[in-house]
């Protein structure tokens, strides 16, 4: 079967994906950046840098995984995301469903899980 193709494509093909879909929403590329940092430790330049990853890199190279992000629970693509088994895909559905709670207008604090 092989392994999805999400884990070939590289986050620069999905970064700018997940800032067209929180502009439309009035939400900020920043805000996108902040949440990536808060989750992976990628800022700035190291973000840049890995642009060029390929998703299943981008985490697995990622400095520092927040360890809080299982405090990330909820449905993304059908499937409660604290029951996803496989690590990668796991790390890629908790960085959709902080993307996707910026664009339903969740606050930032929330969305950090900084109660």
């Amino acid at each position: 079967m092989g392994e999805p193709k999400i884990y070939q494509m590289s986050f620069g093909e999905i970064y700018p994906l997940y800032i067209k879909k929180v502009e439309r929403k009035d939400r900020t590329k920043e805000e996108v950046d902040t949440i990536i940092e808060w989750l992976t430790g990628y800022h700035d330049e190291t973000l840049i840098q890995a642009l060029e990853k390929p998703m299943k890199d981008f985490f697995r190279d990622a400095q520092k995984l927040n360890p809080n992000r299982d405090q990330i629970t909820g449905v993304i693509c059908g499937v409660r995301v604290e029951n996803i088994e496989e690590e990668v895909m796991r790390e890629i559905r908790y960085l959709d469903k902080l993307i996707d709670e910026l664009a339903k207008g969740k606050r930032m604090e929330k969305i950090l899980r900084n109660n």
